[in-house]
């Protein structure tokens, strides 16, 4: 088992490695070029538009509201790469990793924007008569064949398989370990319990996830954001330090070590390194998850829907990540030794350890309750992306998308009592392979996703018109 493991990490690591941290945001940094900037052009707008009345309101075919499209892949983003995954980045590569992952989340948002509106643009019914869609339908109606349904093929088993690993079982476990530590309960009475809570909920399909994500992923978001705007506030004397020490070694060329890092080792390289993949793996620009979500919206306009789903990566790395990123920089705690552990402070610890600088033994609480409540919407998110591609590959036979939703169910409990290094690597190769198909039919369909955008731009004007004449009207 040991050599096994040893294969499936050198596998994972090389994967995980500088050609596809390149391929990733390669692809983001193209599409955003090739589309002349105007995701970042029209963030505003987006996000204007996705806090809209308009959002919330179910406006042509599909399940779920344009909102709640969204906060069901935010379900899947916002997890533990949030609050582990940013402490994990600053302690591995320096504090400048931060600025990576918002390098990172910027181009991806036209990743994101992209596979998005492909995904509502080549979405179908099935026989349900539920909206399905994502990279494997793309793929299957915009690419010449057979290459594109063999590619679709592949995106759909990467997929499935994900769905279990990287979306089911490590985020079970976050939860279990990180209530053990806390609260001492049993990790069977934390599985028992989350097994039937995912079961519950995931048996009424899209409409049941999309309601209860509608409502724990903004409300933990903003109760998380809330806490750590406490805890920086608490610390504003070191703030425009930990700024400096942000931006200074995110551009760092030489090592350093010692003073106000201790332990930890920064350099330009590393920053890079580990931002650009952290931030990958939190907001899963490119990865083509969020598309399969995206696909089920009461939404019409692919572009109009891909804008507000491209704020997703903005909501996730930009504000969530900046919020933990600022609270371990202004705390002091980055680069302490774990007394508990004797090595450095880092993943979950370090983040818990810089919310009780200022919040006290109650800010370990908040951080625990944070990644459970993260890490349950995710497992939510995930299921729905598993079943859609599980559902592609079984040509959507109604009994074995219920032998899915159960059997994802009984995982849950796998996840939550089990040691995990094997299959947190399995399941992270599975995401990596699951990308490289996206990633190509994005590429591949530049020309369509620039157009289309185009095609938009007078929707955009016209409605910065309005607000404008509004604003006038308004001062009169």
């Amino acid at each position: 088992m040991d050599k096994l493991n040893q294969v499936v990490t050198s596998i994972d690591n090389f994967v995980w490695g500088p050609v596809m941290l390149i391929l990733l945001v390669g692809t983001g940094v193209f599409l955003t070029f090739r589309t002349h900037f105007l995701a970042w052009r029209n963030l505003g707008f987006a996000l204007k538009k996705t806090l809209s009345k308009e959002a919330r309101q179910k406006k042509g075919k599909g399940d779920v509201s344009p909102f709640s499209a969204l906060t069901t892949a935010l379900a899947a983003t916002i997890g533990t790469g949030n609050i582990v995954g940013v402490a994990t980045a600053m302690a591995s590569g320096g504090p400048g990793a931060l600025v990576w992952m918002w390098i990172s989340a910027c181009f991806g948002m036209t990743s994101k924007f992209s596979e998005c509106m492909l995904a509502v643009k080549y979405r179908e019914v099935n026989k349900q008569g539920e909206m399905s869609g994502g990279p494997m339908y793309t793929m299957k109606k915009a690419l010449p064949q057979p290459f594109g349904s063999i590619m679709g093929w592949l995106f759909a088993l990467f997929a499935t398989i994900a769905s279990f690993g990287i979306g089911n079982m490590t985020q079970a476990n976050s939860i279990a370990s990180s209530l053990k530590s806390t609260a001492g309960i049993s990790p069977v009475i934390v599985g028992i319990v989350l097994t039937v809570m995912t079961a519950v909920i995931i048996i009424g399909g899209i409409k049941s996830i999309s309601r209860v994500s509608s409502f724990v992923v903004p409300t933990m978001a903003v109760f998380y954001v809330v806490l750590g705007i406490i805890v920086i506030i608490g610390n504003i004397q070191n703030v425009p330090a930990g700024l400096v020490m942000i931006f200074q070694y995110a551009f760092s060329v030489k090592a350093v070590t010692g003073g106000v890092l201790g332990s930890v080792v920064a350099s330009m390289a590393k920053a890079v390194q580990f931002g650009v993949a952290r931030g990958c793996f939190s907001n899963e620009a490119g990865m083509g998850s969020a598309a399969i979500t995206a696909a089920a919206a009461t939404n019409d306009d692919p572009v109009d829907q891909a804008y507000i789903n491209m704020t997703g990566t903005f909501w996730d790395t930009i504000v969530v990540c900046t919020i933990t990123g600022l609270c371990i920089a202004s705390s002091g705690v980055l680069g302490t030794i774990d007394p508990a552990t004797g090595e450095l402070m880092t993943g979950s610890a370090l983040t818990i350890a810089a919310f009780e600088s200022v919040l006290g033994p109650a800010g370990g609480w908040f951080v625990t309750i944070g990644i459970a409540l993260f890490a349950f919407s995710t497992i939510l998110g995930w299921e729905y992306h598993g079943e859609k591609a599980f559902e592609y590959l079984t040509h959507d036979r109604k009994k074995l998308n219920l032998i899915y939703r159960l059997l994802f169910a009984a995982v849950v409990y796998c996840g939550s009592t089990m040691t995990l290094s094997l299959a947190w690597n399995f399941s992270d190769i599975a995401n990596a392979l699951m990308a490289i198909p996206n990633l190509i039919c994005l590429l591949l369909l530049n020309k369509e996703i620039a157009a289309d955008m185009q095609a938009y731009q007078p929707k955009v004007r016209a409605k910065r018109e309005a607000d404008k004449a509004a604003r006038r009207a308004g001062h009169a």
